[in-house]
């Protein structure tokens, strides 16, 4: 699993880094599906943005989360993330 992390208008320090590979680390139990991941960190005025583009097999999930913090905008991320994978699992079994 690949994780890719870009800053539009910030500067990913090494904290920042260490802080989204190692809450991606809780995807690991669902690499088989995973291709993947970019994530972009973005911020607008007050706002903190936390992007993610997930390459899976057969196609895309994208999320999005913000808040005031960066770290927290990142952890409810991880979180939709997480959500998303288990839905597009459960639907891949139905088929």
């Amino acid at each position: 699993m690949q994780i890719t992390i870009q800053g539009a208008g910030i500067k990913i320090t090494d904290a920042l880094s260490d802080f989204v590979n190692d809450k991606f680390k809780k995807l690991d139990r669902k690499a088989d599906l995973i291709n993947s991941i970019t994530v972009t960190l973005t911020v607008e005025k007050l706002d903190q943005i936390a992007k993610a583009d997930i390459a899976v097999n057969g196609g895309n999930i994208h999320a999005e989360a913000s808040a005031e913090s960066m770290y927290t905008a990142i952890d409810a991320l991880i979180d939709k993330v997480d959500r998303q994978i288990v839905k597009y699992k459960e639907k891949i079994k139905q088929e």
